[in-house]
C-alpha cells in the first residue's frame, strides 16, 4: 500500500544532496566552537534572519526552552498565546526547568496576540505581588490556527507594546519561511520585530534534524550555556549541520509548492460531505479540518488503515500537513480515499 503521509512536515526525508552533504561534512567539537560546518551554518542562518548570531540545537523545543532560559530569570512570568505551540506541546519545559511562569491570553483566528489585551497582560512593574514580565512570545507561522501567517504589522503592534515596557520578544519562528514564502518577501522584514528568532530545519526545509535559534551575540553566549545545561551540547556536529545547510541554500522557494498543494487539498475536502473546511484561510501547508461524519479520532484510524496518514488535534478536528515528498497525485488520492471513507461509512450506518 502506499502511504500518504499528511501528519506533519516532520516526517520530511533528507535530499540526496543532503545525504551526500553529510557523508562529506568537515566535523569538530562543536561544544568548544571548533565544528566548522555547524560555525558556517550558525553564521549562514543569522544572516538570512537579520540577527548577529546564531546557535544550532537539537530540536524546535529546545530551542525555544533555552531561549525563554536565557531572557528569564525564575519566577519570571511570560506571555504566550492560547494556541501556541510552547504552551500547547513543549511539556511545561519553561516551567518545569526554568521555574518560569506562563501567563496565556487568547490568540484571535490568525494567530495575534490582540494588542489591548497583551497589554492589560503586562505586570504592573514594582509591584511585590506579582511576578515580573520577562518574555512575550509570539509564533509564525502559527500551527494551531491552521498554519496562519503574521504580517509585519501584525509582529510590529506586538513588538511596539513589548517596546514601550521594555520587554525582550522572542519568535517562535518554526516556519518562518512559509511565512515569506506567502508574503513574497524576506524573512528578515518579519524578524526585525524580535530579539530572538528560533526556526525548525527539519519541517518543511527538509533537513533531517535541527533548529537554530538567532539574536545578538551577546544573548546565543548566554544562550550556549544553557544549551549545555539541558544537554544540547553536541560534538562532531557537522554531520547535523551539513544537511541545514543544503536546507537554506535549496529548499526555502520550494515551499510554494507546498502551499499550492495545501490549497489543492482544501479545495478537494471542501466539495466532501461531512468535512468542513475554508480553503479561502489556508494561507501556507497546514490544512485543519472540521468532521461532521463521525469522531476525528474515528475518522483518523479508519483513513490510517486506507493509507491516508493525519494528525489528530481534538475530538471535531483533524489536521492535513502537506511537504516535500508529497506530490500533487498524492493530493488528489489522498482527496478521493477520504471521499470513499466518509461514503463507505455512511452506507454502513444506513
Amino acid at each position: 500500500m502506499h502511504i500518504i503521509d499528511l501528519r506533519s512536515d516532520t516526517v520530511t526525508l533528507p535530499t540526496d544532496e543532503m545525504r551526500r552533504a553529510m557523508a562529506e561534512a568537515e566535523v569538530g567539537d562543536d561544544v568548544s566552537g571548533e565544528d566548522p560546518t555547524v560555525n558556517r551554518l550558525e553564521a549562514l542562518a543569522a544572516a538570512k534572519l537579520g540577527k548577529e548570531a546564531a546557535l544550532l540545537v537539537a530540536s524546535g523545543t529546545m530551542s525555544n526552552l533555552v531561549a525563554a532560559l536565557t531572557h528569564c530569570q525564575r519566577g519570571d512570568e511570560m506571555i504566550v498565546g492560547s494556541e501556541a505551540h510552547i504552551f500547547n506541546y513543549e511539556v511545561g519545559g519553561s516551567a518545569a526547568l526554568g521555574g518560569i511562569h506562563v501567563r496565556v491570553i487568547p490568540n484571535d483566528p490568525q494567530g495575534r496576540l490582540p494588542g489591548k489585551i497583551l497589554e492589560a497582560a503586562i505586570r504592573p512593574a514594582g509591584n511585590i505581588h506579582f511576578p515580573r514580565t520577562g518574555l512575550i512570545c509570539m509564533e509564525n507561522t502559527h500551527n494551531r490556527c491552521g498554519g496562519a501567517v503574521l504580517t509585519p504589522e501584525d509582529m510590529r503592534e506586538t513588538w511596539e507594546i513589548a517596546q514601550r515596557y521594555g520587554i525582550p520578544v522572542h519568535l517562535d519562528g518554526a516556519r518562518i519561511f512559509n511565512a515569506g514564502v506567502f508574503l513574497g518577501m524576506d524573512v528578515r522584514e518579519l524578524t526585525k520585530y524580535a530579539d530572538s528568532v528560533s526556526f525548525c530545519l527539519s519541517k518543511g526545509l527538509s533537513a533531517p534534524i535541527g533548529s537554530v535559534l538567532c539574536g545578538t551575540r551577546e544573548f546565543i553566549s548566554r544562550a550556549r550555556k544553557y544549551r549545555k545545561m539541558v544537554g544540547g551540547g553536541m560534538r562532531q556536529a557537522g554531520v547535523i549541520a551539513a544537511p541545514g545547510i543544503v536546507a537554506l541554500e535549496k529548499m526555502v522557494d520550494r515551499l510554494a509548492e507546498d502551499h499550492e498543494n495545501a490549497r489543492l487539498l482544501a479545495n478537494g475536502l471542501a466539495k466532501i460531505p461531512g468535512i468542513e473546511v475554508n480553503p479561502a484561510a489556508v494561507q501556507t501547508n497546514i490544512v485543519p479540518v472540521s468532521v461532521q461524519a463521525m469522531g476525528a479520532q474515528e475518522l483518523q484510524k479508519r483513513l490510517g488503515a486506507a493509507g491516508v496518514r493525519v494528525s489528530f488535534m481534538d475530538r471535531d478536528r483533524l489536521r492535513l500537513v502537506t511537504h516535500y515528498g508529497i506530490s500533487r497525485r498524492d493530493i488528489e488520492d489522498a482527496v478521493s480515499t477520504i471521499r470513499r471513507v466518509l461514503a463507505s461509512s455512511v452506507v454502513a450506518k444506513s
